[in-house]
């Protein structure tokens, strides 16, 4: 968990000669079988309950009307979609479990991994989210020539033919200005066809997966971290495929980028890699909290405070002035930091500071006093806190840190924010697997997580048609909802509590065969 050392350095910890890579994985094709069929699992419940366009034509194909209009259709698509993820889950901690050596053979699994189970989430309708609908919907605004940081998706004829949540309607774009174009190029080359649309934003996201599995080992092996763990943990995980691929998220391209910036800041390649973050900033700006400590590491491990304020200004001077040629061109400016206080104002019940705020606010309104009013004094608490430890983080701590301390103030932002969504976490499994996630309660944390968060992803968002149910379109959702958490739910707890092979992960004392991380 040490900051930046040579490679070079490090190569013979982390790699084992070509004569030991025979014996390091104990047949993994089971899992990889196993991941593969959970994954088709989800490409065919996806077209019962994956969120589609109104406009879309595959509503009009005989096995689409089959699974979203027949009572047996959305049942067996729901099941097949529970089965499908927490089968994912499964294969994943049981491909962990097959090795013995965090070798290169270990390497070449977990690629096998990521490619049978991640490319049949590029041909599934939109899972768990529909945030892409929003991405079509900011790239006709562009393209129509409206600003999209002053202007929600409503400013469209038709709007809602596109399918995105109403809360994006009056939403100004929290994205930055790359991903704008992006959204814009996608629009006007498949002339806002839907399915077309989203294949080309899977793309996208799929070019942030391909520099998560190059850039992860190489952060890990700077770090003295088995790198080979390291992409395990990351990119063959189900949280990771799931919300990347199946749900199209551009947090995918965001964290990419961020990581290939680290990597060459680290490496002493600090104009690149400084570019290659603030890209990351223009598409999803939550990354700028990792300027201050990239200035930290350009000013090197005796720096005195003068040369660490110095390259603080030259830091955020090369990155805010890339950033605001960039939004000469497109003429919207830095319109984004709009955006960015939307979620602030949302809670829900699994984050801490969320679920403190909802208590407040249901004991505030028994007391007669305003609930809302009362909610926001802790989410505003909340927000005092995750600033403080920002600071801390940068502020205070040793050089052979700074990365990890990077990691802890990521976490921070996203820990005590009152709204936590699955692709936050997401954020931050890479760089907690690349500054070392030890074989204890550190790794069972994560596996807890991981199924946490696959069994709340599986219930939470469901596309059920409204005329299921002949008087109450709210009570065929609910019924849908739980259903899907009942069987990921009893699914986890086999998991967890009763499957032979994958219970011993979950307890005080592993028994599961995992080796430490280096």
């Amino acid at each position: 968990m040490t900051v930046p050392v040579p490679a070079a350095q490090l190569a013979g910890a982390a790699t084992p000669s070509t004569d030991a890579v025979a014996g390091e994985v104990d047949n993994a094709r089971s899992p990889l079988i196993a991941g593969f069929i959970g994954s088709m699992f989800m490409v065919f419940g996806s077209l019962g309950v994956g969120w589609l366009a109104p406009v879309s034509e595959l509503r009009r194909l005989p096995l689409f009307i089959w699974m979203r209009t027949e009572g047996v259709g959305v049942g067996l698509s729901i099941v097949l979609l529970a089965m499908g993820g927490m089968l994912l889950v499964r294969a994943w901690l049981r491909l962990g479990q097959r090795v013995r050596v965090w070798g290169l053979e270990a390497r070449k699994v977990t690629l096998q991994a990521v490619a049978a189970w991640g490319l049949p989430m590029m041909f599934t309708v939109p899972l768990f989210s529909r945030d892409v609908y929003a991405y079509i919907g900011q790239g006709r605004l562009m393209v129509e020539g409206i600003n999209p940081y002053e202007n929600g998706i409503s400013a469209l004829p038709n709007y809602f033919q596109l399918g995105a949540d109403k809360q994006w309607t009056e939403a100004p774009v929290p994205y930055g200005q790359l991903f704008l174009w992006i959204e814009q190029f996608v629009v006007w080359v498949t002339n806002v066809q839907p399915e077309a649309s989203i294949m080309l934003f899977r793309l996208v996201a799929a070019v942030g997966v391909v520099l998560c599995i190059i850039y992860v080992p190489k952060l890990a092996e700077l770090h003295g971290v088995n790198p080979h763990r390291a992409l395990w943990l990351t990119a063959a995980n189900p949280l990771f495929l799931t919300n990347f691929i199946a749900s199209v998220h551009n947090d995918a391209l965001m964290i990419g980028l961020a990581l290939a910036g680290l990597y060459y800041c680290a490496t002493r390649r600090v104009i690149p890699g400084l570019v290659l973050v603030t890209l990351s900033i223009s598409v999803k700006p939550i990354t700028v909290v990792f300027l201050p400590f990239i200035g930290l590491l350009w000013a090197g491990k005796h720096a005195s405070w003068p040369r660490k304020f110095l390259y603080w200004f030259l830091t955020a001077a090369l990155s805010f002035g890339l950033l605001y040629a960039l939004s000469l061109v497109n003429g919207f400016g830095f319109g984004w930091i709009n955006g960015l206080s939307a979620p602030g104002s949302v809670a829900i019940w699994y984050a801490p500071v969320g679920l403190i705020g909802l208590a407040v606010a249901s004991i505030s309104n028994v007391l007669g006093l305003d609930g809302a009013v009362m909610a926001k004094v802790v989410y505003d608490a909340g927000k005092v806190l995750m600033l403080a430890a920002v600071g801390w983080m940068i502020f205070r701590g040793d050089y052979d840190r700074l990365m990890r301390r990077l990691t802890l103030a990521f976490a921070a932002i996203v820990l005590l924010a009152p709204m936590i969504q699955s692709w936050y976490v997401v954020w931050l499994i890479p760089l907690f697997a690349v500054t070392g996630i030890r074989n204890d309660w550190q790794v069972k944390a994560l596996y807890f997580v991981v199924s946490f968060f696959m069994v709340y992803a599986i219930s939470d968002q469901l596309d059920v048609f409204p005329y299921l149910q002949s008087e109450d379109l709210g009570l065929a959702l609910l019924l849908a909802r739980i259903g899907a958490a009942l069987i990921a739910l009893f699914f986890a707890i086999y998991l967890i509590f009763m499957d032979p092979k994958t219970k011993t992960l979950f307890r005080v004392r592993s028994e599961s065969g995992l080796r430490p991380i280096i």
